[in-house]
């Protein structure tokens, strides 16, 4: 849609238009519904991220990875760390939770990380 100028609103209004009075634009844009008509730009999603699970609860990882597995992103680092419930729960989420069907594949990189592929939405 074509983004109307001062010149545009003055044909439609008439020989009352100011360009300068600010108030007639609002105006003239308001009626007119732009706002709605008008798509704001969306940001671009990256293709990769990295989760990192350190310092954080199982509640708060799990957050974390609802938000990326349904955001778009296509691949991710997730560390886990070496050790602890994370790791092994980071591994059930991804083959046996509602968040399953979003993860394509998850491999090992190192003793507590994990390449992840996303579904494309």
């Amino acid at each position: 849609m074509k983004q109307l100028n001062d010149k545009d609103i003055a044909d439609m209004i008439g020989d009352d238009f100011v360009p300068d009075d600010i108030s007639t634009k609002k105006m003239v844009r308001s009626e007119l519904h732009l706002s709605t008509r008008i798509p704001e730009a969306q940001t671009p999603i990256p293709n990769h991220t990295i989760i990192d699970f350190h310092n954080h609860t199982e509640e708060e990882a799990w957050q974390m990875l609802e938000h990326i597995a349904t955001s778009g992103i296509h691949n991710a680092t997730v560390i886990t760390g070496a050790s602890g419930i994370l790791k092994t729960k980071f591994q059930q989420w991804a083959t046996e939770s509602i968040l399953s069907p979003y993860i394509v594949s998850f491999t090992p990189i190192n003793n507590g990380s994990f390449a992840v592929k996303f579904r494309k939405k």
